[in-house]
Order: structure tokens, then sequence, then C-alpha cells
């Protein structure tokens, strides 16, 4: 692999102390790509980042409408959740409707990413469960969607060992997350993410022509095209549960609404949809790093693609450009976005 160029500074004292390098591609529905830093055509696991297309068949199977399901539950649906007490109830709900509680739920549990979540259960004594954990919320639109799929057989009978790549709701999933980019998941490396589901390896190039097509609906089929206009709506208007209080994700889509999609993925993945522009983004990070990397560069091309306003403009500068506090409240220093050099 070639030495992808720097896409953020780390800065202290003026000076830059460290470095973060990745690959990034931006394109359209047609598959053109806009803009190309590094290899964007190494196959890499997109990890979280791709939950909406996960979700694509929940919507387009007709289950989330026979289920009446909310725009906060399709919204959970996407997310990587801090498993705040609304992310846990909202889980809930959706399974209640799908005929089932969370013992049906196979991701598996982890302590709440809130801290203030974290710090109150424990004080209560408290141990997290399946609900707390941040995928809950597509697992409980696994369930709804397995719920439909059972067709009038025994609901936790049929939904058992849905993570399982061959099951028949991992197969839907699986088909929905091919069909959108364009590549052969069954020639490509196969891992088991984090929550237990199958992973798939995909170019950048692949990962952006399908948020291109979540942008815009072209080269989805008719049915996907209606469910990503509906799981983005959801978001947009329910952007507190696709990550939570504080997270990048629900800042940037409360601030922009319908005009970005953003999801981030674990090891330095980030995807998104730009509807206005009719382009899709695919980020990955060499060194797997989110927070100080990934969430910099994603905000570092939005204050480059979208025409901002003055207040637009303030609060993604404070994104591109995040400024490092020690445990004194003393500023030491700042993360930069950095713009490669593409000729």
């Amino acid at each position: 692999m070639n030495i992808h160029p720097v896409l953020v500074e780390v800065l202290r004292g003026g000076a830059v102390e460290s470095f973060h390098r990745g690959s990034l591609a931006i394109v359209d529905a047609a598959g053109a790509v806009h803009t190309a830093v590094g290899d964007i055509d190494r196959p890499v696991f997109p990890r979280s980042a791709v939950k909406v297309l996960q979700a694509l068949p929940l919507v387009a199977s007709g289950a989330a409408e026979r289920l009446g399901l909310t725009d906060e539950e399709l919204s959970l649906a996407c997310a990587s959740h801090g498993g705040e007490e609304v992310h846990t109830r909202t889980a809930a709900a959706m399974l209640a409707k799908a005929g089932v509680d969370a013992s049906a739920l196979e991701c598996g549990a982890h302590w709440p990413y809130f801290d203030g979540t974290a710090k109150a259960m424990a004080a209560r004594g408290e141990r997290p469960g399946a609900l707390h954990n941040n995928c809950s919320g597509k697992h409980s639109g696994f369930v709804c969607l397995g719920c439909l799929m059972a067709d009038g057989r025994d609901v936790a009978g049929y939904l058992r060992g849905y993570v399982q790549a061959d099951h028949p709701v991992m197969r839907e999933v699986t088909a929905a997350l091919q069909a959108a980019t364009g590549w052969d998941l069954a020639r490509t490396a196969r891992g088991i993410d984090g929550c237990s589901i199958p992973t798939y390896a995909i170019p950048l190039r692949h990962l952006a022509h399908a948020f291109a097509r979540v942008a815009t609906g072209t080269g989805l089929s008719e049915g996907h095209a209606r469910a990503a206009v509906r799981l983005r709506s959801a978001v947009a208007r329910a952007p507190q549960m696709v990550a939570g209080t504080g997270r990048f994700d629900t800042r940037v889509m409360q601030h922009f609404g319908e005009r970005v999609f953003c999801k981030g993925g674990a090891e330095g993945m980030y995807c998104a949809a730009l509807p206005g522009l009719g382009l899709g983004v695919a980020i990955k990070m060499d060194d797997g790093n989110n927070g100080r990397a990934s969430e910099v560069v994603l905000a570092t091309l939005l204050e480059r693609l979208l025409p901002l306003d003055e207040a637009d403009a303030g609060f993604i500068q404070a994104l591109s450009h995040v400024r490092l506090h020690n445990w004194n409240g003393i500023e030491v220093g700042a993360l930069r976005g950095v713009w490669p050099d593409i000729g």
C-alpha cells in the first residue's frame, strides 16, 4: 500500500506534534469520481458506517410500515448510539412491536458510551444488557425485519442465529449492501463485526458510490430508493437517536438536517450522503482513529463542499479545527484538518 497523505495534524505550541494519514473518495450517483485521495480501490471494512445500507430492507420489505416504526425508531436502526435512556427505551419499544424482548438480541452487551448513563448505572449497582449495546437499534431493526420474514412461524425461533451469514435475515441485509455498493461480497474478505454480524471488505470508491445512491436514489431498486428517503428523513428528524448527546453525527445532523447524512464506523471509517450535491463520501484513516481523525476529516470535507452561511461556517469550523484543552482547562493545541494536494 502506498503511503497515504496527511489528513489531520495535531498541533502543540504552534508546531505539528503528530498527524494522521488516510484515504477518501467522493463519488457521484453515476459512479464518477469527484475526488480521490490515496488508494480508493483497496477493500476496507466499513464497520458501522454502513448501517443505513443495512437498514434498507427493514423499510423496503414493508416491515417498518407494518409495525408502525417511528422516526426515532428508524433513526435508531441506523445508529451507533450512546446507550442513553432514550436509546434503550426506543430499542425496547421496537422489540415489543415485533412481539419479543431484549432476549432476542444477539449483539452482546457493553457499558453505555454515554458517561453519565454508565456512571448512574454503576452507582445503582446495575449491569449493562444488550439494549445498552451501541448496535441494539440496528439489531432491533433486524428483529423487526425477521418478524415479517417469519410469516406466521414462531418469531423467536425463526430469529435464532440471525447474526449468522447464512440466516435469511442476514442474507437479505447482505444483498442490500451488495446492491448498493455494486461490490461482489461473495468474493471479498469477510470478518465478524463487534456486534457479531458479518462485515465485508469494500473499496472506498464503492462505498462512496453507495452513499451517493442513498443521497439521490439513482441506481437503487425502487424499494431501496424509497427506503433511503425514509431513513434519511427519519434521521434528520431524530438525530439524537443516531449517536447521542454531544457526539459528532448527532451534532452535524442537528445542524444541517437533511443536507447531510453521516455515519462513523470503528477503525477510522466514515461515510456520508450529501443529497443537495448528489455526492457520497467514504473515508478511512490508516491508524483507525475516529474522534481525533476521521471526524475532523469529514468536517473539513463538509467545509469545502457545502454551501455555507455564516452560522454554518462557524459551526463546521469548530469541528474541522478542534481546540484541545488539558485537565486545567488550558488550551494546549488543536486538531486541524488538512486538505491534501491532489493535483
